[in-house]
This record gives C-alpha cells, structure tokens and sequence, in this order.
C-alpha cells in the first residue's frame, strides 16, 4: 500500500493536519495505519478524494451524522443524499427568510401613518364549513370563521377529530374586538404554543395530530399560520395564488426534483405529513404578513377538497360565487362529486370596506 505521511497527505489532500486530526477524532477520515509507538499516522493515496469530499460536505454545513452517510454510499447514492440535504437547507433557509420578511413587515407595520394618508377601513365577510364527505365515517375536520380568526384543522389519528377542534379552539382567544398591531407576532407564537399543548393534551404519540392553517385579521393586515398540508389560497383579480406550502414527503420530493407536481398528485404517499402539531416533538409553523386589498378573497381548506378539486376549477367556483356562503356550498359540493374521499373542511372569507 502506498502510504503517505500526515504532512505529504495534508499537503496532496489541501487539508491542514490539524483538519485531519480533526476527521480522525470525529471518525470521518480514519488513517490507513498508526505508528503503535509513535501514534503517527498514515495515510494512502486511495483516500484523497474521500478527504476532500469531507471537507467539501463540512464547508457545505453538513452534519457529522450526514457526512457519515454519504461517505459510506455509492457515487449515484451520495449525489441523491447530497441533493436531498440541500432541499431540506433551501427549504429551512425559505423558512427563516419568510420570518425575516415577517419581522420586517410586523415592525413596519407599527410604525405611524404619514400624516393625512386616507385609510380604508376593511373588515371580514366570511363562512366556515367542515362536511364529513362520502367515504369517511367520522368528520376529523374542524372549520372556524370569526370576526378576526379564520382557521382550519385536519385531525388524523385515533384521537384526529378532538385534536383539530382542540388546536382551533386554543387559537379562538386570538378573535377578539381587536389585535394590537404591535404585538401580533407574540400573540401567534403564544397562540401556537397554546394549540400545541392543547394537542398533546389530547394525545401524546404521533399517531395523533392535526394540521392548522389559520389567518389573522389585525386590521390591517393578515397574519398567517400554517404547519401541515391545510392550504390558503388568495383570489385577487380574478387570478389565484396558492400562499401556503404543503408540509408533506411528497411535496419535499417535488421540492428536490425528483418528483414532477403531476406524478405528486397521483403519488400513494401524498398525505404523509413531515410537519404537523403532534403529541410527539414540536414542529414549527410557517409564520408571514398578507397585504391586504379590498376585494381580495381568501379560502382556506383540508386536502380533502385541495386533493380532489383542480386549482382551475377552484378558481372559478371562488370567482362565480359572490357571497362566501354559496362560494363554500358550492365547493363542498364539488369535492363531493369528485368521489368525496375525506372530510373537507373549507372557509371563504372576503375583504370588504367596513360599514360606517
């Protein structure tokens, strides 16, 4: 075997030996051969490239547990392994960039209007429906409306129904007469942190949770909750934008490209949650500011009718309906023609200049 000091190897490799030493403490890169008397170690050519593929998997911030998985794959394993990790970084990095948008527009927020700048009061115009459909014994769908609070929950689980109602109901304190402006964020994170304990009250496994999308009208502006594969959708000049990404392995697949969103739909895992309020350990929900324009519309619905009902159709049945209750009747109505799979838990709400 041709072997090579620590030194000419640290050298050949671009590494330091103390980077070396390093990898040989946290068992990424052993020597091929100690010196028993000295302790000095040795290193063979074949290693090179394992050598600089660690040091290229730590500058990328790869955990140790990580590396250690890539460095033990096969070339075609490795390159999946490493493309599937930096998904889930540019997914946690979207993450921390929306947070760092809502910071921005919560603290902007707050600051006083410019002296003489006409304000249009608006205010909500809403309805909440939660229907079993036609295949599910039980209704684990919880829908809610207020004057402040829209919300809905899909429970799965043996205990899936009282955990969406409990969540939901932990999230009610927040429809009060009026949401302080400058405290909305720490009122959504005390209100998650409530729902959650409210759902581990209930059950305290994994197998029973639920997901919670909600909206908060501070009066300005709508603060959005979301953790799981609930969708909110906004229908603004005819056109709609889906504003919540689904928090499933199917759509993490999609994200990685390794699945296309059509092979997503028709996939048999595209209900597995990778996010959702459990009874095991906390996941943290997607937090953001909506603008607000009169007009806009806004829907808030279970897979049970985003999983069955197309977008287009969506769209047109949110487009043709001027009142939020023939809107949520008749998109009920539309997943249970698709067959009625699961529950479907649904709530249009409309931004309408407020009545003197």
């Amino acid at each position: 075997m041709d072997l090579l000091t620590i030194g000419a190897f640290a050298k050949a490799s671009r590494l330091s030996p103390k980077a070396l030493r390093l990898y040989d403490e946290l068992e990424l890169l052993r020597p091929a051969r100690v010196d028993p008397v000295t302790g000095y170690r040795y290193y063979a050519r074949a290693q090179l490239e394992q050598a600089r593929l660690v040091a290229w998997l730590r500058r990328l911030g790869m955990p140790l547990a990580g590396i250690r998985r890539v460095c033990a794959l096969g070339p075609a394993d490795a390159a999946a392994e490493i493309r599937a990790y930096w998904a889930r970084v540019e997914a946690e990095t979207a993450a921390r960039r929306d947070l760092a948008v809502f910071l921005a527009d919560h603290l902007a927020a707050a600051a006083p209007a410019p002296p003489g700048k006409d304000t249009v009061m608006l205010e909500l115009r809403y309805c909440a429906h939660s229907d079993r459909g036609r295949v599910r014994p039980a209704n684990q769908d919880t829908a809610y409306a207020g004057t402040r609070l829209l919300a809905v929950a899909d429970g799965f689980g043996p205990a899936g129904g009282p955990a969406g109602r409990a969540a939901v109901a932990a999230l009610k304190a927040l429809d009060t007469a009026e949401v302080p402006a400058g405290s909305v964020l720490n009122l959504l994170e005390d209100a998650v942190q409530s729902a959650t304990r409210a759902v581990h009250e209930v059950s305290s496994t994994d197998e029973t949770g639920t997901t919670l999308t909600a909206l908060l009208w501070t009066g300005s502006r709508l603060a959005l909750v979301h953790i799981g594969d609930s969708r909110a959708y906004l229908l603004r000049a005819g056109e709609l934008f889906r504003i919540t990404h689904d928090h499933t392995l199917v759509q993490s697949m999609v994200d990685e490209g390794r699945l296309t969103p059509e092979e997503a739909a028709a996939h048999p895992q595209r209900s597995l949650l990778r996010k959702a309020l459990s009874g095991g350990a906390p996941a943290l929900p997607d937090l953001r500011l909506e603008d607000a324009l009169p007009g806009d519309r806004y829907l808030l619905c279970s897979d049970g009718l985003s999983g069955v009902v197309p977008d287009d159709r969506i769209r047109r049945l949110l487009s043709d309906r001027t009142d939020p209750d023939d809107a949520v009747r008749a998109l009920v109505d539309a997943a249970n023609e698709a067959g009625g799979p699961d529950n479907i838990g649904c709530v249009v709400a409309d931004l309408v200049a407020a009545e003197a």
